[in-house]
């Protein structure tokens, strides 16, 4: 019976490799450790019994500790690359004049080709907030001051 284990075990880890939780890896483990029992007893149930039993809590015992790397930020999107700068404060470097679709503006260290919000003019040195990307220009809004 002890390569009916072994084998399960191998099925186990190739789905682990297949899988991206850190969830069918124990079930392997499991097997191992069952395999070694059967050299013991030819019991199946008793066989069984230490196959789920042991996976139980090698899952349970390590659920909270893998939860701290796997699906890390699962649900949360990183900005990335020109998405970054959507809501930061951007200085205008060269009037933006949406009409003819010229204007730039200094944000983080970069220039970027901007418009106004509405199709609005923007004055050289007015501070503004990216708003959105489209295409390759930043939409921006003046910040008001209060």
């Amino acid at each position: 019976m002890w390569q009916f284990w072994l084998i399960a075990s191998g099925i186990f880890f190739i789905a682990e490799i297949i899988t991206t939780g850190f969830l069918v890896f124990w079930l392997g483990v499991a097997g191992l450790i069952t395999m070694c029992v059967s050299f013991f007893t030819d019991n199946l149930t008793i066989q069984a019994t230490v196959f789920v039993v042991l996976s139980a809590i090698l899952i349970l015992a390590t659920k909270p500790f893998v939860k701290k790397f796997v699906n890390k930020n699962e649900n949360t999107e990183e900005k990335t690359n020109a998405f970054s700068i959507i809501g930061k404060k951007a200085i205008v470097i060269k009037d933006i004049d949406s009409i003819n679709g010229v204007g730039q503006i200094k944000v983080d260290g970069e220039v970027w080709s901007a418009e106004g919000i509405d199709g609005s003019n923007i004055e050289k040195g007015t501070k503004v907030e990216i708003t959105k990307i489209d295409g390759v220009k930043a939409i921006v809004a003046p910040i008001t001051q209060k």
